[in-house]
């Protein structure tokens, strides 16, 4: 499971700032986190806010390519055969998570496809109006590590109910 905070809508023009992700397994312990230095001038203020960061803090954060060097190391050492990309709005993080990997590695670890757990829950219910968020038990903050958790809360949840995810 993986989130991440940006500082605007699309990557390149705007910087993902930090990124957490968790291996969905009981007790949710091998969990990845971290900040990356915008690689952007631009940056959208409300955008900003919504990460909990200043534009300062963001300048000192870490050098994206050594982020991503270490999330791909993260993902070989905590994946069994192919890793999966789930978030709960894969049609953002993963486009930046996908931009960054090629960007920085010429590689993405996960491939080319992402799963939205959003979608997942409203096919498991048959119900395109519900939503899954009731299921977390992280509140969720924008610390994307704590988003990443609250969301694979839900997705074990979701496998208590009966979603078979082997």
């Amino acid at each position: 499971m993986v989130d991440v905070e940006t500082d605007g809508p699309i990557p390149g023009d705007y910087s993902m700032l930090s990124i957490g992700a968790v291996v969905v397994e009981e007790g949710l312990k091998k969990t990845f986190y971290a900040e990356l230095k915008p690689i952007s001038d631009k940056y959208n203020p409300e955008s900003l806010s919504y990460s909990g960061f200043t534009r300062e803090q963001a300048m000192k954060f870490e050098v994206p390519k050594k982020v991503m060097e270490r999330f791909a190391g993260w993902i070989k050492d905590n994946s069994k055969g192919r890793p999966v990309f789930i978030s709960d709005n894969n049609g953002f993080d993963w486009m930046f998570v996908c931009w960054y990997f090629w960007h920085f590695l010429n590689e993405n670890p996960f491939g080319h496809s992402s799963q939205n757990l959003g979608s997942l829950y409203k096919g498991m219910v048959k119900d395109f109006s519900k939503n899954f968020k009731h299921l977390r038990e992280t509140r969720h903050s924008h610390n994307a590590l704590d988003d990443a958790i609250g969301n694979a809360e839900a997705l074990l949840k979701m496998g208590e109910q009966g979603l078979r995810a082997e």
